[in-house]
């Protein structure tokens, strides 16, 4: 995907998270959708920091990065979120593009998409954006009703009440 639908897909998880988290509609729907949109964005955009060095789609779009920016996670808790913005943006790339991305590299140059993919200039990017970001909401969700604990290290009750505290 290009980097217009990238901005959308993680503004839109962000604003979906605070409602998968606390979908009440109060304020603490507000305050975590304020607390996890912008390092979900950031993390949406990362991996596309490799069209400046590297190999596009191979240097920071692999499994070793996100395992890196998860273990961030476990000392510094403001990055809780990010490694999340990273795993949309490679499902994005995976099933939204025909292109796929290097999974293993630098350990293997394969790229793995799927054929049901759209090119990044296509008229439909953004419809396909937003279809895999509404899945990808529902997918949290279940994992996060019928299998609490399966997202590690996402605090979920933490969020709203660390940013309402005094």
């Amino acid at each position: 995907m290009n980097k217009k639908d990238h901005i959308l897909n993680g503004g839109l998880l962000g604003i979906g998270l605070g409602f998968v988290l606390h979908p009440e509609g109060s304020v603490q729907t507000l305050v975590t959708m304020a607390a996890v949109f912008v390092p979900v964005v950031l993390g949406a955009l990362f991996p596309d920091i490799d069209t400046e060095f590297g190999k596009h789609r191979k240097t920071l779009h692999n499994v070793f990065v996100v395992a890196i920016l998860y273990g961030y996670t476990i000392y510094f808790a403001n990055l809780q979120w990010v490694w999340i913005g990273v795993v949309s943006h490679f499902v994005l790339d995976v099933l939204g593009s025909k292109r796929g991305i290097a999974l293993f590299y630098p350990l293997w140059d394969e790229e793995f998409g799927t054929p049901v993919g759209v090119t990044t200039s296509s008229q439909y990017a953004t419809v396909i954006t937003i279809v895999i970001t509404v899945v990808e909401l529902a997918v949290i969700y279940a994992l996060l009703t019928y299998l609490p604990g399966v997202l590690p290290h996402v605090d979920l009750s933490a969020v709203s009440t660390q940013a309402l505290a005094p």
